[in-house]
């Protein structure tokens, strides 16, 4: 009698959740999920928890196959020798295939005083956390909010639809990511909400105190409560395990999102660097990414070679406030167009998203296989032979 194949997904965000869920097809193929706990964060919601307007738990029975076996624990080693796995409560977990889908959190800020006085937001727990404060701030208090990409934005003028007296510290402009035309659009609504935005040279954050955030130009602003959005990082896993990543700390993989140091290790979502050309750290790029890496494994079990990677984005959705939205658009690629979705359409669009997700990945579970992904970079293969893409 033939033993089933064993595959530990590690980490159970939407790549890893899709990817689980997606290994199901084969009926020999026995998959555990390990991740730290035992719900399943919608981290696109994160800024509505923090603003008290909506909820970021999902259980995982929602979503997760009924044959996925989940172990509610933190992986603290990987043995690609031994193929195990080691948890931090001192159990291991043997594998055949692993798919690394750990995720990303909140930057360690080197600023002075920041992570004494500032509050992250990237994690279920901070998110949790930073509420509470909110609760017991004043609301006419001032909240400086330091960082402002698509997190900054969507907590900040989440915080001012509320009532708040908010700032929003750029360091240089706002969300760069954005097409400059676009860009105006998104200071013009941050205005009428209240938003007092801070930008320039001199807008680089230099220290944190418990009162007051300061510049590089000299300015102190006031802050009752500072809140830290300016990057995100990646667990450490990867590397503590020996195995090879790109300066960010991602693993790093083939076209195929094999490790390039084990074919039995494959990654996907935030963590994995294929070519040392990550896509953007995204939930939009983490569920083809999820399955995609349940593929390659898959693959590899039926003795085919994996195919490689045909990721694309359409763009990114930013909420702006309760019931507002702004998608703005962008080439396969991921660069921004000068064109731009708001209004009731881009409401709808950014709304539509929170269940859509969800849904994507409760489809999978039902019926593994069924995902795919209308958005493929075509040019990714040109670019890979580019010096500057390096």
């Amino acid at each position: 009698m033939t033993e089933n194949t064993r595959v530990v997904v590690v980490g159970g965000g939407y790549a890893g959740v899709m990817a689980a869920n997606r290994l199901t097809q084969r009926d020999d193929v026995a998959v555990t999920l390990i991740n730290p706990r035992p719900n399943f964060v919608h981290r696109i919601r994160l800024h509505q928890l923090v603003g008290g307007t909506g909820d970021a738990v999902v259980g995982y029975r929602d979503i997760l196959a009924d044959r996925v076996a989940l172990v509610v624990d933190t992986a603290s080693r990987i043995d690609a020798a031994g193929r195990t796995v080691a948890l931090v409560n001192g159990a291991t977990v043997g594998y055949d295939y692993l798919i690394y889908a750990v995720g990303s959190g909140s930057a360690d800020p080197s600023v002075p005083g920041a992570a004494e006085y500032a509050h992250n937001m990237a994690s279920l727990e901070e998110a949790q956390r930073l509420r509470s404060v909110l609760d017991t701030t004043p609301p006419m208090a001032t909240v400086t909010v330091v960082g402002a990409g698509a997190t900054g934005i969507e907590v900040a003028a989440e915080l001012a639809a509320e009532g708040r007296t908010v700032t929003l510290v750029c360091g240089n402009v706002l969300h760069p990511y954005l097409h400059p035309r676009i860009r105006r659009k998104f200071a013009k609504r941050l205005a009428r909400l209240g938003v007092s935005i801070i930008d320039g040279p001199g807008a680089r954050v230099t220290a944190v105190r418990r009162d007051a955030v300061l510049l590089a130009d000299g300015r102190a602003l006031p802050s009752t409560v500072t809140i830290w959005t300016a990057g995100f990082s990646v667990p450490d896993l990867a590397a503590r395990s020996g195995f090879t990543t790109d300066a960010a700390g991602r693993l790093l993989t083939d076209e195929t999102l094999t490790s390039v140091d084990d074919d039995h290790i494959v990654a996907a979502g935030d963590s994995a660097a294929p070519s040392n050309l990550p896509l953007r750290m995204s939930c939009q790029a983490a569920n083809p990414l999820g399955a995609h890496a349940a593929d390659t494994v898959l693959s590899r079990i039926a003795g085919r070679q994996p195919a490689t990677i045909a990721i694309g984005f359409f763009g990114q959705c930013v909420s702006l406030g309760h019931g507002a939205a702004t998608v703005q658009l962008a080439s396969r690629n991921d660069i921004a167009k000068g064109f731009a979705v708001g209004g009731f359409l881009g409401a709808k669009i950014k709304r539509s998203s929170f269940p859509g997700l969800i849904e994507h990945l409760s489809h999978e579970a039902h019926q593994p296989g069924s995902f795919t992904w209308k958005f493929r970079d075509d040019t990714r293969h040109q670019r890979l032979q580019a010096p500057a893409a390096r």
